[in-house]
């Protein structure tokens, strides 16, 4: 942070990023992505169960814990879209054109960080989506910052 305690770019819009994650509805993990474009918000999403079905969180079933899976293993037992997805769902295709995403996960039970590096399906869309930038929180709540082409 700065010395008159304003955050720079890159800490504001992880910090949204990380609010928005709020809004997750899965029981391990809170995600949160926003897609900014010159400075202006072009789209957030979080992760949570897709339009109309049932949330994690109001059935109180997660069947990746029940399971025992670790992360980043057996994504199709997961009902959640994740938040990058969510955002570039969102967003106007034009807009997300050499923009760039930003991404913080919390884990629940803890509130530690959860790396925020995008998972190998994520990594097609954003690149699929144009965006130029992918600027994360590690688990340690480094930022980490990389071109889509160093993901």
């Amino acid at each position: 942070m700065e010395k008159n305690n304003r955050p720079d770019w890159d800490e504001y819009f992880l910090n949204i990023a990380q609010e928005v994650g709020k809004r997750s509805t899965c029981l391990r993990r809170r995600y949160g992505a926003i897609i900014v474009k010159d400075k202006i918000i072009v789209s957030t999403g979080y992760n949570g169960s897709p339009r109309g079905e049932t949330n994690c969180i109001d059935t109180g079933l997660c069947e990746r814990e029940r399971l025992h899976i670790p992360k980043g293993e057996r994504y199709e037992l997961c009902v959640s879209v994740h938040g990058e997805a969510n955002a570039i769902i969102n967003a106007d295709p034009l807009k997300m054109q050499g923009a760039t995403i930003y991404i913080v996960g919390i884990n629940v039970a803890d509130g530690s960080f959860a790396s925020g590096a995008p998972c190998l399906m994520c990594r097609r869309m954003i690149k699929n989506a144009q965006i130029a930038n992918v600027i994360y929180r590690d688990t340690n709540g480094e930022i980490v910052s990389k071109s889509v082409d160093e993901i």
